[in-house]
Parts: C-alpha cells; sequence; structure tokens
C-alpha cells in the first residue's frame, strides 16, 4: 500500500471525517520522481470539537508515527471542526510551507 494510501486509510479508520484530502506534494521538492516523503492532510471531523489545535495535530502524529519516522519528512496539517470549515475556510486551504529540505539552510 502506498503511503498516501496508508495516511488516508488510518484517518479515516481513526477520525471518520467529514472531509479528507490527503496531497502528496513530494514533486514540489528536491526529491526523485515518484516519492511520498512530502503530504499536506486537510481533515474536518466531529473528533475535533472543543479540542486545541495542538492536540488535534498530536493525534494525527501519534497515528502516523511509524510513517513519520519512516518514510515523511514533511506533514502539513488543516485540522477543522465542521463549523470552523463552514464559517472560515469554505474549501480554501492555506499552502504548505516551502521545505527548506534537511541539509538546506534558509538565508
Amino acid at each position: 500500500m502506498s503511503v498516501e494510501a496508508t495516511i488516508e486509510q488510518k484517518l479515516l479508520n481513526t477520525f471518520s471525517p467529514l472531509y479528507l484530502d490527503v496531497v502528496n506534494e513530494s514533486h514540489q521538492h528536491n526529491v526523485p520522481a515518484g516519492s511520498e516523503s512530502h503530504f499536506k492532510v486537510v481533515i474536518v471531523s466531529k473528533e475535533f470539537e472543543g479540542e486545541r489545535l495542538i492536540k488535534r495535530h498530536r493525534a494525527i502524529n501519534s497515528l502516523l508515527a511509524d510513517e513519520l519516522a519512516e518514510k515523511i519528512h514533511a506533514l502539513a496539517l488543516h485540522t477543522y471542526t465542521e463549523q470552523e470549515w463552514q464559517d472560515y475556510y469554505s474549501g480554501d486551504v492555506p499552502l504548505s510551507p516551502k521545505c527548506m529540505g534537511g541539509s538546506k539552510k534558509a538565508s
């Protein structure tokens, strides 16, 4: 199973999202063609009701711990409650930050 599919399946099973988009952004970075190392996740779930952003991110990072340890270099998380999604975002998700690629330094 691909890394993208694994991420998607784990998130579907754990958070029963109202909306989920897992985007492989690896092609935007200095990695070999076909890489699966940079992802953006947009997830809207009732599970996030009453939870602070840090707790939402920690829950996802914990769920994807194996992938983060071995396969994923960067994971941009956009986590919303249903109300947040409707009120503020309406499908407009922030762009992921540019990757500095481990050995590259910001100037």
